[in-house]
């Protein structure tokens, strides 16, 4: 199934680009989300008296990403304190939901869905770097220390 991509997709293309995508995929999630629409000859001439305000809006949202990157790496560093025994391990574990909280508490602006945890919920007393997606171009760091109750 063909589509034309409305935004930046990371690994399919950017503004602009046929993709070759699964079925499902598109009809389930590119089309409905308003992130692709089918590559017809109609639909290719009505993209592209749109494509100028298309680029403008994803440049507005480039813009908004790179602030709150800028933002989140003014706070560098958030301490979570959580219940942990004497070796050092959790009881429970620090999640995405733990993390969201704490930075957007410190006056960040992030949801869980943009933290990327590849390793899965720290479950350990110490110092962590997590990856925060805030646009497909913009991923900033931000160091987690947790610490004992």
């Amino acid at each position: 199934m063909e589509v034309i991509l409305l935004e930046k997709i990371g690994k399919l293309g950017n503004i602009g680009d046929v993709a070759n995508v699964k079925s499902g995929y598109g009809r389930n999630f590119l089309i409905p989300q308003g992130k692709a629409i089918f590559a017809t000859k109609a639909n290719l001439e009505e993209f592209e008296t749109r494509r100028a305000d298309l680029e403008a809006a994803a440049a507005t949202k480039m813009e908004k990403a790179q602030l709150r990157a800028d933002k989140l790496a003014e706070i560098a560093s958030i301490t979570i304190v959580a219940n942990a025994s004497d070796e050092g391990k959790l009881f429970g574990s620090v999640g995405t939901r733990e993390i969201e909280e704490a930075v957007n508490n410190a006056g960040g602006d992030i949801s869980k869905s943009e933290i990327n945890m590849p390793e899965g919920a720290i479950q350990n007393v110490g110092e962590f770097a997590v990856e925060v997606q805030l646009h497909t171009d913009v991923t900033q760091s931000i160091t987690i220390v947790v610490e004992a109750e």
